[in-house]
């Protein structure tokens, strides 16, 4: 088992940004002001497959978004942080509240801002598509982009490394997985 596979096996809370990872990082604007952003279902269902298999899910973002909140009212994720200016205590209060060591938290982030609660998880990851001096810093290097696939390529490999992608397959796809 290599070193990411081992810190995944591990976690308990995993936390998302979302500009650049729930999304692909454009936002778009109405003539009006108001701030558009698109999440892929791909993705989300990879956050509810965490939740399924008992793994806290959290998201800490820098911006704040009505569309943000909505998104994670329709997955059930309650542990919503928006416009956090030091991700790394936001973690940690997340940590504190459910009695978690840092060895039990995972982050993915893809951009340098993310670097210091990247460096205060057990687990870290980045987006394929994330800055390019974030690749030698995390644990785990989807080979999907951000909004387009690497949440849940992120997912999937944590819930492999506890045994737990399988039996959540197997729900869907019966004897054939």
């Amino acid at each position: 088992m290599n070193r990411a596979h081992e810190r995944a096996a591990a976690v308990k809370l995993m936390a998302f940004d979302v500009d650049g990872v729930l999304t692909d990082g454009t936002i778009w604007y109405s003539a009006d002001g108001d701030a558009f952003k698109g999440f892929s279902t791909l993705d989300g269902h990879g956050l509810k497959m965490l939740q399924m298999a008992g793994i806290e899910v959290a998201i800490i973002s820098g911006r704040r978004s009505r569309a943000l909140e909505l998104r994670c009212e329709n997955l059930g994720i309650t542990r919503l942080h928006q416009g956090v200016e030091d991700k790394r205590g936001a973690l940690q209060q997340l940590l504190d509240e459910l009695n978690l060591t840092r060895d039990q938290a995972g982050y993915i982030g893809d951009d340098i801002v993310d670097l210091p609660i990247l460096s205060a998880c057990g687990f870290s990851a980045t987006t394929g598509d994330g800055h390019p001096l974030m690749r030698g810093r995390v644990d785990y290097v989807s080979t999907r982009a951000g909004g387009r696939g690497a949440a849940r390529e992120v997912c999937e490999f944590i819930l492999e490394a506890q045994g737990k992608l399988t039996p959540l397959l197997e729900r869907w796809l019966g004897e054939s997985a």
